[in-house]
C-alpha cells in the first residue's frame, strides 16, 4: 500500500465514522486523541506510561495530520496551515492535560512510616 492509498482509506475511515456517529470532525480528533492516551495508559500503568501514552498520541496524531496533507495535494484542495494546527491541538489538549497533572493522579508509593523510637533524637537516649 503506497501513501496515497493509506491517505485514501483513512479519509474513507473519518467518513464512515463522522457518518455512523453524527459527530463533528473536530469532536472526533478529540476522542480518538483521548481514546488512544487511555487506553496505552491503561497497558502501561507505571509511572512512565503517561508519557509513552501522550507521545502515542502524537505520533497517531503527526502522522494522521501528514496522511491528510498527502491526500489533499493529491486532489489539490491544500488546506491551510491553520487548519492543521487546529487539528493537533484539537486532538492533543486533553491528552496533554492528563500527562501534566499525571503526577498527582499517580501518585508514588509513600515511604515507609517513621516509627516512634526512630523519631525521637539521639542525644536523648
Amino acid at each position: 500500500m503506497d501513501i496515497a492509498e493509506a491517505s485514501q482509506l483513512l479519509q474513507l475511515f473519518k467518513t464512515d465514522v463522522i457518518a455512523a456517529t453524527g459527530l463533528a470532525k473536530d469532536a472526533l480528533h478529540v476522542y480518538f486523541g483521548l481514546a488512544l492516551f487511555l487506553g496505552v495508559r491503561l497497558v502501561w500503568r507505571g509511572p512512565r506510561g503517561w508519557v509513552a501514552a501522550w507521545t502515542a498520541a502524537l505520533v497517531m496524531t503527526l502522522t494522521g495530520e501528514w496522511l491528510d496533507m498527502r491526500g489533499e495535494r493529491l486532489v489539490g484542495r491544500l488546506q491551510s496551515d491553520a487548519a492543521h494546527w487546529h487539528d493537533i491541538w484539537n486532538t492533543m489538549f486533553w491528552p496533554t492535560v492528563l500527562l501534566l497533572i499525571g503526577r498527582w493522579l499517580y501518585p508514588t508509593a509513600p515511604s515507609a512510616p517513621i516509627s516512634a523510637d526512630e523519631g525521637t533524637e539521639r542525644g536523648s537516649e
